[in-house]
């Protein structure tokens, strides 16, 4: 299948859009800041609060009539565009491909070697997010605004958390199943008398001192050596870190081993200089760095973004060695995937993370509606991820049954190869979500080969499903057709036979924006979908139930900038404590609740609403190989900038061989 690298055949229709557009977009514009001046977010009301109250009401009486003349006057001229930007829309392609040519740009690519299947498995990190990047009059009745800053924000953050060194500490203490933040706060900034608990039952990712994102097992001589030291790793896993920590009883660090691993985790690597020529100061509230704000990325130097897991072991330890050495690997995932964390039955590690994953793999993003913030995301994630789909979706009358005024809002990005791809919208949708080519995208990527030359690909999909609250009957055909494209997609796209197989097939991944919890009386019907007999959610016990550890995914918008939450270091904390999920998640509608969130402290049922979901199959797969969950995470780093908690996901393919 032929990669669509242009939205149009040939150049002739291209500049003629182009021509179309630039007739259209300065009342586009005008309609847009016009509407949004009407529309405060609580992040403007605050920063009003001191000026006089006639003050804001003045600049509105001032400027409303200046956008009106100016509207009424561009009008005229959009119209003409629009008569010739909708018929164009007939030969525009479902999607644009964009690969860096220039792989020196982006950071993550370089560190990617083929997987051979030589070892004994490799694994795969999968993340999604749903950003919120709508025309800044529309995401403002989400309560954010300034897209086109935010889209740079959320991209520079994004590939910051991910090209980060993975940096994984163990704890291990006979006695105590729980670790004191002062462990925490001791690798970051030690603060006397901080002995916060952390749950057990939900791991927490916090920050390290860290320069550079290049700094990793292939940046010297010394790393690479180290790769023939203990413990096996998986081949094709690179910019891992481990610290092991054989702490005392009650699961504290002594001084010196804290000095230890802060000196070792300092020296990781060296300082690299900003991605960004010039130091752009974003007009995002919470882009201004503050104490302890991890998130807020502006330059890779001056950032705090290593990955620190914690681990209680469950054997006993002997308390006078200490062993703090960081030993770069290629991957320790076999070793965290065996061991089974206390109080739990899960033989995966799920957390509450301030980061995205290190070596995240696989993105894909929802609601990227707004073309210009989507270019401005492109240019951020390209420093990390090779290729990447965007601009998804149909426009106008074309492929879909009603007019469609933006496109899907869908958004994939990869570090592998993207093979084949495919768009399907759905025809059904109603209100205004009628009036966006929602859909679902199909990619085939290949990951590797093998040494009979036979290709190894993967399958992901990614998905937006009609958003209005009680159109159960819409998102459940939206899910039937979801199936029918993903079975079409992999006949289509299979050039194997059982007989003579030239593909083998590692993983088959579906993500995205449900818009349905698994909590909500009113969502039974998709619940109980059969889509979820096929494909796995790793969150789930069944229809109805979620797992003890799974949280919400859907931030109560009134809250996005309270000082607790507008944090990826703050949102964390509140997160990981009940009262503090019930104070700034959205909880699943009941017939015995009111839908009002803030300060509601009554028993409610589960974490929150989670309709943002990361699902997997073992059908269609190879059958001699294994797929497994490692990792499952919710992840607070875009705090602030959308209304929703990204997730990611980190598969093993076990191939049943030794490692040599």
């Amino acid at each position: 299948m032929v990669l669509y690298t242009s939205p149009f055949p040939n150049s002739f229709l291209s500049v003629l859009h182009s021509f179309s557009w630039g007739l259209i977009f300065p009342c586009y514009w005008l309609a847009d800041r016009l509407v949004g001046s009407f529309v405060p977010t609580t992040y403007e009301k605050r920063q009003r609060a001191d000026d006089p109250c006639y003050f804001h009401a003045l600049c509105i009486i001032i400027t409303t009539p200046i956008y009106l003349a100016l509207l009424a006057a561009s009008l005229p001229f959009a119209l003409i565009g629009f008569l010739l930007w909708s018929p164009l829309q007939s030969a525009r392609r479902p999607y644009i491909y964009s690969r860096l040519k220039d792989k020196n740009h982006a950071n993550g690519a370089t560190l990617l070697t083929e997987w051979k299947a030589a070892g004994s498995g490799k694994s795969f990190c999968f993340g999604s997010a749903n950003v919120c990047l709508l025309p800044d009059s529309l995401a403002r009745f989400n309560n954010v605004f300034n897209t086109q800053a935010r889209a740079k924000e959320i991209g520079r953050r994004i590939r910051n958390g991910a090209s980060r060194p993975q940096i994984k500490i163990y704890i291990d203490s006979p006695t105590n199943t729980s670790i004191s933040a002062a462990s925490f706060s001791s690798l970051v900034s030690p603060q006397a008398g901080d002995n916060r608990a952390v749950n057990a039952g939900i791991k927490r990712t916090t920050s390290m001192e860290y320069k550079g994102d290049n700094c990793g097992p292939n940046n010297g001589e010394e790393n690479r050596e180290d790769k023939g030291g203990s413990g096996e790793p998986h081949e094709g896993e690179e910019n891992t870190c481990i610290v092991r920590i054989n702490g005392e009883e009650n699961g504290h660090m002594s001084d010196t081993e804290t000095d230890t691993v802060n000196g070792q985790a300092r020296a990781s690597g060296p300082a690299e200089p900003s991605l960004e020529g010039d130091a752009e100061i974003s007009k995002t509230p919470n882009h201004k760095q503050k104490e302890g704000d991890s998130g807020s990325l502006d330059s890779c130097s001056a950032s705090r973004e290593s990955l620190v897991k914690v681990r209680v072991g469950d054997g006993a330890v002997d308390q006078s060695t200490v062993n703090n050495k960081l030993l770069y690997k290629a991957s320790i995932m076999k070793k965290t995937s065996v061991r089974k964390k206390k109080h739990t039955d899960e033989t995966f590690d799920h957390e509450i993370s301030a980061f995205f994953p290190a070596n995240l793999d696989f993105l894909c993003l929802q609601e990227v509606f707004d073309k210009r913030a989507a270019e401005k995301l492109k240019e951020q994630l390209h420093h990390y991820f090779e290729y990447i789909v965007y601009d998804v979706g149909v426009y106008s009358c074309h492929g879909c049954c009603s007019f469609k005024f933006v496109n899907s809002g869908l958004l994939f990005a990869s570090r592998y190869p993207v093979m084949d791809a495919a768009y399907h919208c759905y025809p059904n949708g109603r209100g205004m979500d009628s009036l966006a080519s929602k859909g679902a995208l199909f990619l085939k990527v290949q990951v590797g080969s093998t040494p009979q030359d036979q290709r190894i690909v993967g399958y992901i999909s990614c998905t937006h499903l009609q958003a209005i609250a009680g159109d159960t009957t819409v998102r459940c055909e939206q899910l039937d057709m979801l199936q029918d494209w993903l079975s079409e997609f992999r006949k289509s796209t299979s050039s194997s036979s059982t007989a003579n197989p030239e593909e083998l097939v590692a993983f088959d991944v579906l993500c995205g924006d449900l818009n349905f919890d698994n909590c909500s009386s009113e969502d039974k019907l998709e619940q109980q979908h059969s889509l979820f007999t096929h494909y796995k959610d790793p969150c789930r016990v069944g229809p109805g139930e979620d797992k003890p550890w799974a949280i919400g995914t859907l931030l109560d918008p009134e809250g996005l900038y309270d000082e607790e939450v507008c944090t990826p270091d703050n949102l964390q904390k509140v997160l990981e404590s009940e009262e503090g999920r019930k104070g700034y998640l959205v909880y699943p509608t009941s017939k015995n609740h009111s839908s009002s969130q803030k300060g509601r402290k009554a028993s409610l049922k589960g974490n929150g609403r989670r309709i943002d979901y990361m699902l997997y199959t073992e059908e269609g797969l190879y059958l001699e190989w294994k797929v497994e969950v490692e990792e499952f995470s919710f992840i607070t780093q875009l705090a602030g900038l959308t209304d929703h908690l990204p997730v990611a996901m980190r598969l093993m393919v076990s191939t049943g061989e030794d490692d040599p």
